[in-house]
């Protein structure tokens, strides 16, 4: 750094008064030639700097020409400066601004330092954000030991950079301090709505909810009463945990005690009910909103419609979506979006494409997701070909594919016999530097397998530590089931202990895709050792309908499990059994083998012996897994 006497004849009365100040400004504005340096300062401080009508380029000849002055001018007039620059989301220069003033010997009072923390706090460009959270910590504790005493906006502002940043332990503890009074020195302020709103926010989208709740009685009991907005995240937080008795008891209270639901209230609540397939309970809420004179806006719209598609009513979805515009909500892409991924699910593809025309025709723009729901929807429907045409459609009308499309291409195209298509897709993204995840090579992996290219789906296996990706259970039940395919048992069984000896466990799929295929070759001892592996209690694993159907098949193939001796003191074992993998194992069991059984075999299969106890094949199951 430059030394202050360079500086001062850099600023210089005599160099300043040789420079026209119009160059160095963006906006140039008319100064009088009689005006002196000081004056120009002046005015610029009490008019520019409190109307916030400055640049930066003027900001900082300005602070250079202060930082030069004898005798310097007072703290007061650099924290003008610092605030204006600050206004206007320079925030990287009002860092800059105050080291030079500290390396030059200066002292920031407590102004100076709130409006530096407000900065690092600040959404956008602020200090928290850009990962420099010590400093913002240095600073804080710098106030301390100046003797200036933190207030509530300062408090508010780090606590709210600690929870951006994912550091909301510390944010907590913060909070404890200051709510306590128990700081360094003594020096403490009180807490309000906005430190609370703030944690009480991030504990909730941390899925913290008993932790927000605990603020939220805390608050309450300091006799800060809670803003509208903090009761309505809250109950966000207890809609996504599925708490709906702490939902009704906190809107109870809101309609009662105050403070009133809003719009933003209601439509989280019909969000979430929607979300969780209540869509009779949503429809109530709707009428208690209208009810208390707030009228749905197109984010109460969406929702519905979400709503009704998800329980397959994409009649009701539509007729919402039609009356919107009587209503004064107009149709936004998100709108467009729920209707079409409601007819991708249950495989309209026509009303979808037709949808999606009418998103250009009213110039509404496409988004990515847009076409990532289409694009899932044709290859669903067998409709590959469509499904490439669209995705040039999408290059045309310049909407970048995500990961997202590049996934549902290469697993679309594979699992529609387009498999070579899929690898020149997968070796264009190669060539093009693109940053894989492990899904899309999962998806490879499966096409080449079904498609009987073996040795190639394993030369892309053993590239995953080259891309620096991790196999998952995803991937090593795919060669496993590839393996099983080709006929090559053993080496899917050794494949099996390889994942684990990697630190991958197997899961049920797994299983019984290892099972499935030694069934098919005849292998039935090798199926039960792997029943028996399975029902290991430290895996802590639960049998689904397909092991139900591997096992009835076991028993169909191998005549020596179908004998069953002393059915009645087996319901020992079968209790076992359900102790083994979960309570209501027997009944999916059950469940599972009425399902496969023909008609005319039920009542002798499931029968009872006389003593209430289940028929042959169901304890022979049992029995043969224990």
């Amino acid at each position: 750094m430059a030394s202050r006497t360079q500086f001062r004849c850099l600023f210089s009365s005599e160099t300043v008064s040789k420079v026209k100040l119009s160059s160095l400004f963006k906006s140039p504005r008319q100064i009088a030639a009689v005006s002196s340096p000081e004056t120009q300062l002046n005015e610029f401080l009490h008019e520019n700097c409190k109307s916030g009508i400055i640049n930066l380029n003027e900001a900082r000849y300005f602070f250079g020409y202060m930082t030069h002055m004898q005798p310097s001018p007072p703290i007061s007039s650099f924290n003008l400066l610092f605030g204006a620059v600050a206004k206007n989301r320079h925030y990287d220069a009002v860092i800059s601004f105050y080291r030079k003033l500290v390396s030059i010997g200066l002292l920031p009072d407590f102004l100076t330092l709130n409006i530096l923390i407000n900065c690092f706090g600040n959404k956008e460009r602020g200090l928290c954000v850009e990962n420099r959270i010590k400093e913002a910590t240095w600073l804080f504790k710098n106030m301390i030991a100046f003797g200036v005493r933190p207030d509530v906006i300062t408090y508010g502002t780090l606590i709210n950079g600690f929870c951006r940043t994912g550091n909301l332990s510390v944010a907590l503890r913060l909070h404890k301090k200051m709510v306590s009074g128990d700081y360094e020195n003594g020096l403490i302020s009180k807490t309000n709505i906005f430190s609370y709103s703030i944690i009480i926010d991030s504990l909730c989208k941390e899925g913290l909810v008993d932790k927000a709740k605990e603020l939220f009685l805390e608050m309450k009991g300091r006799g800060i009463n809670p803003a509208v907005v903090v009761c309505t995240t809250l109950i966000h937080g207890f809609c996504c945990a599925g708490n709906w008795e702490e939902v009704n008891g906190l809107f109870i209270e809101m309609l009662d005690l105050g403070p009133r639901p809003n719009l933003l209230t209601f439509n989280v609540m019909i969000d979430c009910l929607c979300k969780g397939g209540k869509i009779n309970e949503a429809n109530g809420l709707l009428e208690l909103m209208i009810q208390r004179g707030l009228n749905p806006d197109r984010f109460t719209y969406n929702s519905l419609m979400d709503g009704y598609c998800l329980v397959g009513r994409i009649d009701t979805a539509r007729e919402i979506f039609l009356s919107m515009h009587s209503k004064g909500c107009k149709h936004t892409v998100v709108s467009y979006n729920i209707l079409i991924n409601g007819y991708c699910k249950i495989l309209n593809v026509e009303e979808a494409m037709s949808l999606y025309r009418q998103i250009i025709s009213n110039g509404v723009r496409q988004t990515v997701i847009t076409y990532n729901t289409l694009l899932s929807g044709l290859f669903q429907a067998g409709q590959a070909g469509y499904a490439q045409k669209l995705f040039d459609e999408m290059k045309l009308y310049n909407v970048e594919p995500d990961l997202s499309t590049y996934n549902i291409l290469i697993d679309g195209l594979c699992k529609n016999n387009c498999v070579q298509e899929a690898v020149k897709l997968f070796h264009m993204l190669e060539m093009n530097k693109f940053e894989f995840g492990i899904e899309i090579f999962n998806c490879l992996i499966d096409g080449l397998c079904k498609a009987g290219r073996l040795d190639n789906a394993w030369e892309l296996f053993h590239k995953l530590p080259q891309k620096g990706l991790v196999p998952t259970v995803v991937t090593y039940s795919i060669m496993i089931h590839g393996l099983c395919r080709k006929g090559k048992l053993e080496k899917a069984n050794d494949f099996l202990l390889y994942m684990e000896k990697n630190g991958c466990a197997p899961n049920v799929v797994t299983f019984n895709t290892l099972m499935h295929g030694f069934l098919q070759n005849n292998k039935t001892s090798k199926v039960v050792e792997l029943l028996h592996k399975m029902a290991e209690p430290e895996r802590n694993l639960v049998p689904d309908d397909t092991t139900f159907s591997i096992v009835v098949d076991l028993l169909a193939k191998d005549e020596k499990y179908h004998e069953c001796s002393a059915v009645s003191k087996s319901s020992y074992r079968a209790c076992l059994y359900v102790t083994i993998f979960q309570p209501s194992s027997l009944g999916s069991m059950i469940g599972c083998t009425v399902r496969l059984m023909p008609q005319p075999e039920m009542s002798d299969t499931l029968g009872d012996d006389g003593d209430g106890n289940a028929g042959p094949i169901i304890l022979s199951a049992v029995l043969l897994i224990l």
